[in-house]
């Protein structure tokens, strides 16, 4: 744009400006597009088809596991990536230890409040979503929690000697996950989620597979250094989190019974990863 056309907007360009403004100031939403998750009914039920795919590109595993906090206390929220993920230094973690070595049955609950939780992050091959079909066949990113991936573990190293060890991930000798979802006791239930018998993933097609493995996301992008704030960046942001008492922890009801099994009607559930995001969505809108 030259001097001539800027001026003949003079004017005439405040409400885009406006709306800009506007856009850029507003919350950013807590959905990653790149992730699927499973949807369930009013029930808390769900049922669908994924596939585990290889490792991305020269990276050596098809999965990533990290650790992340997300709580609230008397100066907000706080969500962060953890450094324990990487082998490093968190204050959380430490002021966790402390408060556990107490004694106190209050300072343990409010360690488990603040705890570490897991996931692990693989790219996947949506077979069959009968709730958004408009889903399959699509490669997505996919968080999961223990029990998910004790499954996995299952497969490759199997119980007894009549059963056969598969890797999940493999294009040609892995298996479908068939991924089933109940509400049990008032928690989500993952236990008769099972592996299909062993199959090649569109019949083997060499040109199909490798179009679809170019489509895989990195996933050491997940635990790289710029994923983590400095020891000093989340000490600071700790602290004005909890205030100046180190028990400080603001909890409501709902907060508490939503971490551990959200059960809203068709709500996405997937253990440890669905309190994590359900934190998220509530920090982006308070």
């Amino acid at each position: 744009m030259n001097f001539a056309d800027m001026k003949k907007k003079s004017g005439s360009s405040t409400k885009s400006l406006q709306e800009k403004i506007e856009k850029s100031e507003s919350k950013n939403s807590y959905k990653d597009d790149r992730f699927w998750r499973p949807e369930l009914d009013k029930s808390s039920n769900g049922y669908a088809v994924i596939r585990f795919l290889p490792a991305f590109g020269n990276e050596d595993l098809p999965f990533v596991k990290t650790y992340s906090h997300a709580f609230q206390g008397t100066g907000g929220w706080f969500i962060e990536n953890c450094p324990t993920t990487t082998g490093g230094k968190c204050p959380v973690c430490e002021a966790n230890n402390l408060l556990w070595n107490s004694g106190l049955d209050s300072d343990k609950d409010i360690a488990r409040q603040r705890k570490r939780k897991m996931q692990y992050i693989s790219n996947i091959l949506v077979v069959s979503d009968p709730t958004n079909p408009q889903n399959e066949g699509k490669n997505f990113l996919y968080k999961y929690g223990k029990k998910i991936f004790d499954k996995i573990n299952e497969a490759m190293s199997p119980e007894f000697e009549d059963e056969e060890a598969i890797n999940p991930f493999d294009f040609w000798k892995g298996a479908d996950f068939k991924l089933k979802v109940r509400k049990v006791a008032g928690y989500i239930n993952y236990d008769k989620s099972e592996f299909d018998s062993p199959d090649a993933l569109f019949d083997g097609q060499d040109s199909v597979l490798e179009d679809l493995w170019k489509k895989t996301y990195s996933l050491q992008a997940f635990v790289k250094e710029d994923q983590f704030k400095t020891y000093e960046a989340l000490k600071v942001k700790f602290d004005g989190t909890i205030g100046a008492d180190v028990r400080s922890t603001e909890t409501n009801s709902e907060t508490v019974e939503t971490a551990q099994a959200p059960t809203p009607a068709r709500e996405e559930v997937s253990e440890d990863t669905d309190a994590l995001d359900y934190f998220e969505k509530l920090a982006n809108e308070s």
